[in-house]
């Protein structure tokens, strides 16, 4: 049987995905180049946002007619809508097969074994955890590699389904992801991105080292000791997590980002707003001064340091005013890059039940106005680098044009260059930046 999984939605899901593939790779499946090859098709959903759920069942929708025409196809479902919407997912598209929710993805073999045994319509949405340690596989020849440490989220922000759907925060032995983190770098994995939905909060809810000791740097939060660990793995030259949050930049983090040199100067830290007011409606747990100063920490200790954040647009109640301070703090931070969306109410979540006031028409205004500042804002920090060298991991040829490459600098922006002779993917190198736009840098590769 031949397989092929779609995935939509955040890291955590691309790394979901990568785990089944390798599962079902372990059960004697093979990956189809593309789902038109596939005899098994599924869909990793999101449901962080309408939109999100609106293009999974439509994409479901679109597979499960195909069975007209490949009746022996199967058309799977898995991740967060599944876990939201359960049964009624079935009575949307009856032609689904199977759905697995965010907990369960170890359990679709043998669900596989279900179906062809007659069984039909096959949901498993189990509230009990999973062995996590069975989804820990990677596929061979990766350069980077995502690898879970947290799991769920527990801060219950007012308009976050992600409680809802990934459950209680819970945090995977420190020992079990140095092990994977050392296999992937005898693999030849030579940049990792540590993934928790608040992945700051490792180590608050449950024990995850074998001691209360020090580290050999002498830090004391679980997660900087885990990031301490993972930057001194043999062949680890890149280390990078997300997602963030303002309580979790400590002095204790600033230290470790100054003093750990595989530790990227990146940092993805949601604001989602700049008014006091719709943050404390959001239930965020801080405001602007709280943000500012978890900035100011770690830019002291790392002046380099490169900010990406999450805004969202039309929050219930954000008025004109409001909208303008959040303009007026992202500018005031400047931010290396921003990802502005559209507030849409979940169900379930504190803000679904107010009143969704702001228009869609000022909605996409106020989006617009965001991404509009933000080409102005990168274009101008990135011209500030015109005539700088900077390290580059190259990752082959450029999306845009094959007859040059590109690859990511340590702050995690996109370098294009011309390649030269002996040019490797996989390689560090230093390239000189000759122009700047607002989202990527072009430049030479420097000789020596």
């Amino acid at each position: 049987m031949k397989f092929f999984i779609k995935t939509y939605g955040c890291q955590m899901n691309v790394r979901d995905s990568q785990s089944v593939e390798v599962l079902l790779e372990r059960h004697g499946l093979e990956r189809a180049r593309s789902e038109a090859q596939a005899d098994l098709i599924i869909v990793n959903t999101c449901s962080v946002r309408g939109k999100a759920e609106d293009k999974a069942i439509g994409k479901l929708g679109i597979l499960a007619a195909s069975k007209r025409e490949h009746p022996e196809r199967l058309v799977g479902a898995m991740g967060c809508m599944v876990q939201r919407l359960r049964e009624s997912l079935f009575e949307r598209v009856p032609k689904l097969d199977f759905a697995v929710g965010t907990r369960r993805f170890a359990s679709i073999p043998a669900i596989l074994d279900f179906i062809q045994s007659g069984q039909k319509h096959v949901l498993d949405v189990g509230t009990e955890d999973e062995n996590f340690e069975a989804l820990t596989g990677h596929e061979e020849g990766a350069l980077s590699a995502f690898v879970n440490v947290l799991f769920g989220c527990d801060r219950r922000c007012a308009y976050c389904i992600v409680p809802d759907v990934r459950g209680r925060e819970w945090s995977r032995p420190g020992e079990s992801i140095v092990q994977e983190v050392t296999s992937l770098a005898r693999s030849g994995v030579k940049e990792v991105t540590l993934l928790g939905q608040s992945v700051m909060m490792y180590g608050r809810r449950n024990p995850v080292w074998p001691d209360e000791s020090r580290s050999p740097r002498g830090f004391v939060e679980p997660f900087i000791r885990l990031l301490e660990a993972v930057c001194g793995i043999e062949g680890i030259r890149r280390v990078r997590f997300t997602s963030s949050h303002p309580s979790g930049c400590t002095a204790e983090l600033a230290e470790a980002m100054k003093a750990l040199p595989a530790l990227c100067p990146h940092l993805h830290l949601p604001l989602q707003s700049g008014s006091d007011r719709v943050l404390k409606r959001m239930r965020r747990g801080y405001l602007s001064a709280d943000y500012r100063a978890a900035v100011e920490r770690l830019r002291d200790a790392v002046p380099e340091l490169a900010i990406t954040t999450d805004i969202i647009v039309g929050f219930p109640s954000e008025t004109a005013a409001e909208f303008e301070e959040t303009r007026t703090f992202m500018e005031t931070i400047g931010f290396d890059n921003a990802f502005v969306f559209k507030y849409s109410p979940r169900p379930g979540t504190p803000a679904a039940a107010w009143e969704d006031d702001v228009s869609d028409d000022e909605k996409l205004r106020r989006n617009k106005v965001l991404l509009d500042d933000q080409d102005q804002r990168g274009r101008r920090l990135n011209e500030q680098l015109v005539g700088n060298v900077v390290e580059v991991m190259v990752e082959g040829e450029s999306l845009r044009n094959s007859a040059r490459w590109s690859g990511r600098s340590r702050t995690n922006k996109i370098v294009v260059f011309d390649p030269v002779p002996g040019c490797e993917v996989g390689d560090l190198i230093r390239v000189r930046i000759d122009r700047a736009m607002p989202q990527t840098l072009y430049g030479s590769i420097e000789k020596g």
